[in-house]
């Protein structure tokens, strides 16, 4: 495993390498380096400056979140901007139509006026006139032109009519069998002239032809005897009430004005053809009327079958429909069955379909077109008028007409027999080609598919209308492909209505690949979501070729190609916002396209692909060796930077099989060198704007809430806005991230010290002129600074994510990594927290110091107060100064430095008192006392109930030694002696081993003779104090203290000479009472000397046995068997008496004798130790 020092070595030289720019030239090289020199006339250049550098690079990270805003408002936007042309090839649009068929398609729609049939409705236009001069605007026709093609038209043969009738159903028939059902059929036929003048002739009508033979036997169009084809029976339904026939039969038209429709139903009852019947009756006999004639066919039925008289046909009803009634567009409706006569009783309806239309037309064009080439045309040029005089939202015209023109249309559809079907194919055939020169409703033409698809009979459509619907379905689909190509330019997000259209196109386009009518006529043809896809790659494609030739970012010099490739970046980015939030909806929900990925991969690699280019040669120029980045190019880079990082945070929103290897996986290589430079510029600018912050720092708080100057908050404001570019960053390597976060941290503390230390010398400058208030303000202000930096930087290990720094690194480094990180960050926060701390000290240090005159001055009051002034009058001045400074202090000082300074002067008056203390030793009980009362108003007065400083903190150790040393001396000295020998006592008990030796004694008490009786049994390891390297030891045995026992005198072993592990084995008797031994205090001391007989002893150590451990009742040694307890071991020890508090107090009271005895026996053991 590589260290990170090798890791970081690693990630300076790998700079990854890409292919050149396509199908395009690099621009000449400069004359100088673009990284040090900037042409005058670049129109990116930015101004210069500390406060404009970090303001840019702000507005650099603002720009993004700004572009995204944008980039939604744009989509939701409402605005009413004009719709952008759908242009397309030229290729998709009709060509126009020459005036020699204008004036034939003329003569066809005249033609159509004046053969005119059926009744109209109310939306047609009855008025020859009217129609004529609306088709006069259609077709651009003059008023000569006009009568010329009407007289050409109304001398040729009128037009000739037939009827097309189609009996479907019957339904609640009378039932005339047996079973209760019957077994109908119907018989049709045509009545010659049957034009009604008087109500009676039309009530007989109603129920008979036989009245009206001697009127067929006058017409001239009637022969003797009947064709065959002039009546049409249908088939018998057997068993039914509800018959359905679903029968078509075509009639030859006489007379429209009066021939008349005559349909009979009849039960059958027997097995002969009713059809056959039909037959043979015209080819024996003529007859005269043709109810007669219906009525002797079902005779002939009877005749030629077995069946009897009885079983005759029965009669079910009849219906008797005038031609001229029909309406234009037909009848399809159920007619009320009619009696014969009035004694007929019927019941039920019958389904019928009527349709008139012509059979021979006198025109040209019929005479060479096809009837429904001749309707296209006709609906085409009608469509092209009528859109043309659409005002308002042309593009969203739904495809309707006037009533002149629909009259014309439907009466020519009628005359030309064009089916429902054949009618709902050429309207979507001339509205298709019409949306491609001129936009039309795409809902409307959506509705014109779905009509197709609800009349679609394929065995009806066959030859050359298939061919064409085909062809229309080709050409729709490729005209939309065409657009869809330019979708950014023909369907931008900006207008609601061009995406609306949008989302409507691809509807009818996903709904016509999906009908059945569209598989079966263009079998060959791809899936639409295929061709979709394919169409957007390459409009994709276009787009940012179009980009790049409009913002041309291999032209200029090195940082111009850059700025330009931020521009081309940025834009891309905004098209792939659109794409996410607009496009891709309409696609997906529309046509399950995933506009998005297949627009964001096209463009990430072209991005890619240009940008590694461009940053080869950066990284190239910025190894070559004296080569440096200037602030405009950092700038630059780092924008470019993030505006890459914008374009690949969108593969968060591809699918995840597609995200895994993109050309911006690893963009930041790129960067790598770069960044370390740019880094360079934003510490030296870091510190240029900390140098400046702090020369025009008033050092007055910035407002009443806060407790810090101006430049504290310029140093965090700083140091955020470094952070969050490094945040913005977000770099994936977490080798180089260590390598950068490192840098950081590092830039940071030592930008940090750099403020403290500016601070310091602006104070210090400003010093002399400022009054000890103002100056103490300052020194607050300078505080509050250098904490709020620190705890600024406090926070960096949040801030600069360092917990997630290391999981990366273990990952990549394992433990050893984790660990390195670990500490080379934490060790450079805790070095800068120290210095800051340091510095602190420094400037409470400084703070406190101001108040050391004032200070000793109160304590010196307190001091010589006499004694005839109270406690509180000697102290008030004191607190009286501290309340004062206090005020300003927590008016001035956050809470932290508030504690620090108040602990600082607390630990300064212990100081202070203690030395006033020890310096006036020996005087009157009252002197110490009145400190101790001042001790207790301070601790007060600092703890403040709970809001200063808590009592652990001022009850520290300098307090303790403080409160001990005022609580002797308020002592007498017998008190001070007795404190000594407990101390001794103290001191003893915790001595496990010594180097001056041991000795070994038994003591045992005899309360009934109050007598106790020491036993020196030997010593040890005794230290060598002649010159031989031995000694001649010997012990003295006695009580203390003296004051407890007054009458008893102290006494001695023998000398032991010449060894210094003597044996004495030498008993002791001492009179002790009750009242003596209970003290604490009261003792047996061991000390042993060194005898000299030419000068004095000398001192090897001594050692001090409590009596309580051997007299108090109850304890072992004050028992009849005390005598066989073990020795007791004690340690010696050899302290220099002078050394203690208590003996200085003591030496001190010059007037009392006991303490000065005491103190001239201590001294002589001394002497003999430095003598020795």
């Amino acid at each position: 495993m590589s260290t990170l020092l090798e890791l970081k070595s690693s990630v300076l030289r790998q700079v990854q390498r890409s292919q050149s720019l396509r199908a395009r030239k690099e621009p000449p090289p400069q004359a100088s380096s673009p990284l040090t020199h900037c042409p005058e006339g670049a129109t990116f250049g930015t101004a210069e400056g500390n406060g404009e550098f970090f303001k840019r690079m702000e507005n650099i990270l603002q720009k993004q979140e700004n572009m995204q805003q944008a980039a939604q408002t744009e989509c939701e936007a409402e605005g009413s901007s004009p719709l952008p042309p759908e242009s397309a090839d030229r290729a998709y649009i009709p060509e126009k139509v020459t005036r020699r068929e204008l004036d034939l398609l003329y003569e066809e729609a005249v033609y159509t006026v004046v053969n005119r049939v059926g009744v109209p409705s109310p939306e047609y236009v009855t008025n020859e006139g009217e129609l004529f001069s609306y088709l006069q605007k259609v077709f651009d026709m003059g008023p000569e032109e006009h009568d010329i093609i009407l007289q050409r038209v109304q001398e040729s043969k009128r037009a000739s009519f037939s009827l097309r009738v189609s009996v479907m159903k019957g339904k609640n028939l009378m039932a005339k069998d047996a079973n209760g059902y019957s077994d109908p059929y119907c018989m049709l036929g045509i009545l010659l002239g049957q034009s009604p003048r008087e109500p009676e002739e039309k009530k007989e009508r109603k129920f008979s032809f036989r009245k009206k033979k001697d009127k067929l036997e006058k017409r001239p169009s009637v022969k003797e005897v009947l064709a065959a084809k002039c009546i049409q029976v249908t088939e018998v339904k057997s068993e039914t009430l509800n018959p359905v026939w679903n029968e078509h039969f075509v009639f030859e038209i006489d007379d429209v004005s009066s021939d008349l429709l005559h349909l009979d139903i009849w039960d059958h009852d027997d097995d002969v053809s009713v059809a056959e019947a039909c037959k043979k009756l015209n080819e024996v006999s003529g007859f005269r009327g043709m109810g007669r004639y219906f009525k002797q066919i079902a005779k002939s039925v009877r005749a030629n079958g077995t069946a009897a008289e009885e079983s005759a046909d029965d009669f079910l009803g009849c219906l008797n429909i005038p031609i001229s009634e029909i309406p234009v567009a037909g009848y399809d409706k159920w007619f009320k069955l009619e009696p014969r006569s009035s004694a007929s009783k019927v019941q039920g309806e019958c389904h019928l379909i009527l349709r008139l239309f012509t059979t021979q037309r006198e025109t040209t064009l019929s005479k060479r077109d096809s009837h429904l080439a001749i309707h296209e045309k006709i609906l085409s040029q009608i469509l092209e008028y009528e859109h043309s005089h659409i005002q308002t939202e042309p593009y969203n015209w739904d495809g309707r007409v006037c009533q002149a023109a629909w009259t014309v249309l439907s009466h020519h559809a009628v005359q030309t027999d064009l089916s429902p079907l054949q009618q709902a194919i050429i309207r979507w055939r001339c509205y298709s080609s019409h949306h491609r020169s001129q936009r039309m409703c795409y809902s409307f033409l959506l509705g014109l598919v779905k009509t197709i698809e609800e009349e679609w009979d394929a065995d009806a459509i066959r030859g050359e209308l298939e061919e064409r619907l085909a062809e229309s379905f080709r050409l729709h689909t490729e005209y939309c492909l065409s657009l869809l190509r330019s979708v950014r330019k023909v369907f931008p997000c900006s207008i609601p209505t061009a995406v609306t259209r949008c989302e409507l196109m691809l509807k009818g386009l996903g709904h016509i690949h999906s009908i059945q009518v569209f598989k079966s006529l263009c079998p060959l043809r791809n899936e639409i979501h295929l061709e979709i896809a394919s169409v957007m790659k390459k409009g994709t494609v276009d787009w940012y070729g179009a980009t790049v030739s409009h913002f041309k970012p291999d032209e200029g010099t090195l940082e111009e190609q850059l700025r330009r490739l931020v521009l081309v970046v940025d834009t891309v980015c905004a098209d792939v916002h659109r794409a996410q939030n607009v496009y891709n909806k309409l696609f997906s929900s529309s046509v399950k396209v995933d506009f998005f990925s297949i627009s964001y991969r096209q463009l990430e690699k072209l991005v890619a692909d240009d940008v590694s280019v461009t940053m080869e040669k950066v990284c190239g120029t910025l190894e070559q060796e004296g080569s440096r980045l200037t602030h405009t190019m950092g700038e630059t880079l780092f924008e470019l930077y993030i505006s890459l990082k914008t374009l690949k945070h969108f593969r968060e929103f591809l699918p995840l099989k597609d995200a895994k290897m993109l050309a911006l996986t690893g963009f930041h290589n790129w960067f790598k060198t770069s960044i370390h430079k740019w880094l360079q510029i934003v510490h030296q600018k870091s510190c240029d704007r900390i140098r400046q912050a702090v020369e025009v720092d008033q050092l007055g708080p910035v407002h009443s809430l806060a407790k810090h100057s101006s430049s504290a908050v310029e140093v965090t404001s700083c140091f955020s806005q470094v952070r969050e570019f490094w945040v913005q960053l977000a770099w994936p390597d977490s080798a180089g991230a260590f390598i950068f976060v490192t840098r950081l941290t590092d830039d940071f503390c030592s930008a940090a010290v750099c403020y403290c230390e500016l601070i310091k010398r602006k104070i210090e400058r400003t010093q002399p002129g400022h009054d000890p208030k103002t100056l103490t303000v300052q020194l607050c202000i300078a505080l509050n600074n250098t904490e709020h930096v620190r705890t600024f930087l406090g926070n960096l290990p949040r801030d600069l994510d360092w917990r997630g720094l290391e999981q990366a690194m273990e990952e990549s480094c394992g433990a050893e990594g984790k660990e390195q990180v670990n500490k080379a960050l934490n060790a450079q926060l805790y070095n800068v927290d120290m210095d800051l701390q340091r510095e602190a000290k420094r400037m409470i240090t400084h703070l406190t110091d101001k108040m050391l005159i004032d200070l000793r001055k109160y304590i010196q009051h307190i001091s010589l107060s006499p004694d005839s002034i109270n406690n509180d009058d000697a102290v008030s001045p004191l607190m009286k100064y501290l309340d004062d400074t206090l005020v300003i202090l927590s008016q001035s000082l956050v809470k932290e430095n508030l504690a620090r300074v108040l602990h600082n002067l607390w630990q300064l008056l212990l100081r202070m008192i203690f030395d006033t203390v020890t310096e006036n030793r020996g005087v009157q009980m009252e002197f110490y006392g009145r400190f101790h009362y001042t001790m207790e108003a301070l601790v007060e007065f600092f703890h403040a109930e709970g809001e200063g400083l808590a009592l652990e903190d001022l009850r520290s150790a300098d307090y303790k030694a403080l409160e001990e040393e005022l609580r002797l001396n308020k002592c007498s000295s017998n008190e001070l002696i007795e404190q000594y020998f407990l101390e001794k006592i103290a001191q003893q008990r915790i001595l496990k081993h010594s180097r001056f030796g041991r000795i070994s004694v038994k003591c045992y008490y005899e309360a009934p003779e109050q007598r106790l009786t020491v036993e020196i049994l030997h010593a040890a390891d005794l230290i060598a104090l002649d010159a031989n390297g031995l000694s001649d030891p010997f012990v003295i045995v006695e009580l203390c203290p003296h004051h407890l026992f007054p009458m008893t005198k102290s006494q001695r072993t023998q000398v032991k000479p010449k060894t210094l592990h003597p044996v004495f084995d030498e008993l002791f008797y001492f009179h002790v009472s009750p009242e003596q031994y209970r003290n604490r205090f009261a003792c047996v001391t061991f000390t042993v000397m060194d005898y000299d007989w030419l000068s004095t002893n000398d001192f090897a150590g001594d050692a001090v046995a409590p009596l309580s451990d051997f007299c108090w009742p109850g304890r072992p040694s004050a028992s009849a068997g005390g005598k066989n307890l073990p020795p007791v071991i004690l340690h010696l020890s050899r302290q220099k008496p002078s050394e203690k508090p208590i003996v200085k107090m003591l030496e001190a009271r010059t007037a009392d004798r006991e303490a000065q005895e005491f103190v001239r026996k201590l001294k002589e053991i001394e002497k003999s130790m430095e003598e020795e």
